[in-house]
């Protein structure tokens, strides 16, 4: 018998509310209203234990890619648990499934990545790059770049290393000190600014304050710029086309290593493997995790260019850095499994040629909404602004709570999508089908409507 089906749904409500804190919430809030449970999910949809079928626009986090209900992922993970549940990478050892994943990964990112450092989690991927991106200075005969660049409002992660390194300010206020020597710049959210300049201008403009940044601090002091090339739970940020091409120049000018964080937007997303190939944009290291095994166990990793790689290999000496859980044999052989339903499947291409265009065109229509601003998409990762003026693109008061107003109407209507304050977010399965896509859109603009009546009422 499944474990869900060992109880009730108010059974379970009952006891997640007196024993499971959850990530990112507000406990007393949540013991008004109980959690929604969530006991199983096919294809794009999860089913809730209420009896609900709900499509999930926003792909669990970012990173089912191949859709639930996938045996093959579950027979990779069984598979390799029979035949070596666990073993470590330390102590000079290794096992064919973190070897044959490195090969693959090797073979579908860009030149120069010819290794891998693995991890658990996204976290984990960005303070492993922390480290390495400072240990390779001192490698290099210069320990004082200590200093990494990245951007307001970005999102890195949760453990000390993500959250300094990532913009947000309420996870800065708690918890700290943060990890020193990393600053901010604004990032290049062209809705968000005054619209005074053209999206092109703008990103030229928002790419400088890095170059802005790197001489006020010193250019000898700067470590790395560190970017996701679309923000996501910042609020699907794409930056205009001027924008990484500047970022990619004024980093190889300055001599120091850019980072692409492509934990949201690897592995297919955007209608390439990586985000970095969306926008050619060469970086020296790339942080991943989420679509490498769609979600299904967990895995994290750095791809290290050979600049660094070679520095680590040619100096020698320890790098005192890892984890229980690097490599680990049954998260791989799931990740080589879902890459191999990704190749085999032509996943990424059909976001790119197919589902990814249709989606966005429909889309596109709801920006026709008297409450939407403006609607944006790349992929299948796309957001729309909610406005109370289409005229003048003003905002809703914020003790209103629109975003928060619309996310509820959805998942009460039988879709998932994310609110980044007034900003919704959708993200879902890359097996998503045009009718699915048509659904989607059909209940967003409903609930559009209810938001609409709510604010008015």
């Amino acid at each position: 018998m499944a474990i869900a089906d060992s109880r009730q749904g108010s059974e379970w409500k009952d006891l997640d509310g007196r024993h499971y804190l959850h990530p990112f919430t507000d406990h007393k809030s949540l013991a008004k209203t109980g959690s929604r449970i969530v006991t199983r999910a096919d294809g794009v949809y999860i089913f809730d234990a209420d009896g609900n079928k709900i499509l999930d626009g926003m792909s669990g986090l970012w990173c089912v890619n191949a859709g639930y209900g996938r045996d093959e992922l579950v027979d990779a993970a069984a598979n390799q648990m029979r035949e070596l549940p666990y073993y470590n990478s330390f102590f000079q050892c290794a096992h064919p499934p973190s070897i044959e994943l490195s090969r693959m990964l090797q073979e579908i990112t860009q030149p120069q990545f010819n290794r891998v450092f693995y991890t658990g989690s996204g976290s984990e991927s960005i303070d492993t790059m922390i480290r390495m991106v400072r240990h390779y200075w001192e490698l290099k005969g210069e320990p004082q770049r200590k200093t990494l660049i990245a951007r307001k409002n970005a999102y890195h992660g949760s453990t000390i290393g993500g959250a300094s390194l990532g913009g947000m300010k309420p996870m800065h206020s708690q918890g700290g000190p943060m990890v020193p020597r990393i600053e901010h710049i604004d990032q290049p959210y062209w809705f968000g600014s005054d619209r005074s300049l053209s999206p092109d201008e703008f990103g030229l403009q928002a790419a400088q304050l890095l170059r802005q940044k790197i001489e006020a601090l010193g250019p000898d002091q700067v470590a790395a710029f560190v970017g996701e090339p679309i923000q996501g739970a910042g609020g699907v940020i794409i930056p205009p086309d001027s924008y990484w091409p500047e970022i990619q120049k004024i980093c190889d000018e300055y001599g120091i290593l850019l980072v692409t964080d492509e934990v949201i937007c690897g592995f297919g997303r955007l209608g390439q493997w990586f985000g970095a190939d969306y926008f050619d944009v060469k970086p020296d290291l790339m942080t991943f995790a989420k679509g490498v095994t769609s979600g299904y166990l967990p895995l994290g990793g750095v791809m290290v260019g050979d600049r660094v790689a070679d520095a680590l290999i040619d100096k020698g000496g320890e790098f005192y850095h890892g984890y229980t859980y690097s490599g680990h044999p049954a998260a791989c052989a799931v990740a080589i499994e879902n890459i191999r339903i990704l190749q085999r499947e032509n996943l990424v291409e059909r976001v790119r040629d197919d589902i990814g265009p249709y989606l966005a065109e429909r889309w596109r229509t709801l920006a026709e909404h008297p409450i939407v601003g403006e609607t944006r998409m790349v992929g299948l990762m796309g957001a729309l602004e909610l406005v109370a003026d289409k005229s003048s693109l003003a905002r809703f008061d914020e003790k209103i709570g629109a975003g928060t107003l619309c996310r509820d109407f959805l998942v009460n209507n039988g879709l998932v999508m994310r609110a980044v304050g007034d900003t919704i977010v959708v993200a879902p399965p890359l097996t998503l089908s045009h009718e699915e896509a048509d659904e989607l859109i059909g209940k967003a603009w409903k609930c559009l409507d209810l938001t609409q009546k709510a604010i008015a009422a």
